[in-house]
C-alpha cells in the first residue's frame, strides 16, 4: 500500500527540508539561517507528487520547527512559501 502522508525531515546542513513518500524525495524547501533569522529561498515539488499535500507539509513542518526552536524572524523569499503563510494567518506572526 502507498504512503499518502509526506514525512518531512530537517536537512540541516545541506539547509533544506525534504518531504518523502514512499521513500522517495518529493519535494523540498531551501533556507538560510542569520542568527535568529530563518529565510526560506526555494521551494520545489516534484511533478509525479504534485496535488498530495507535500508543499503544505514542507511548509507546516518547517514553520513549526521555526517557531519551536524559538527563531524570532521569518523572511520568505520563496513565493510558495509566501503564499502559504498568506492562506494561514496563524503563522503571519513568524513573518519579520
Amino acid at each position: 500500500m502507498s504512503e499518502t502522508t509526506p514525512q518531512v525531515r530537517d536537512e540541516a546542513d545541506a539547509q533544506r527540508w525534504v518531504a518523502e513518500i514512499d521513500s522517495e524525495v518529493a519535494g523540498y524547501a531551501e533556507y538560510t539561517r542569520d542568527g535568529s533569522t530563518v529565510t526560506f529561498t526555494h521551494t520545489v515539488v516534484d511533478d509525479a507528487f504534485e496535488g498530495r499535500g507535500v508543499g503544505s507539509a514542507l511548509a507546516r513542518t518547517a514553520l513549526d520547527a521555526t517557531r519551536d526552536e524559538g527563531s524570532t524572524k521569518v523572511v520568505a523569499q520563496c513565493s510558495f512559501i509566501r503564499g502559504w503563510i498568506d492562506k494561514h494567518p496563524d503563522y503571519q506572526d513568524l513573518l519579520g
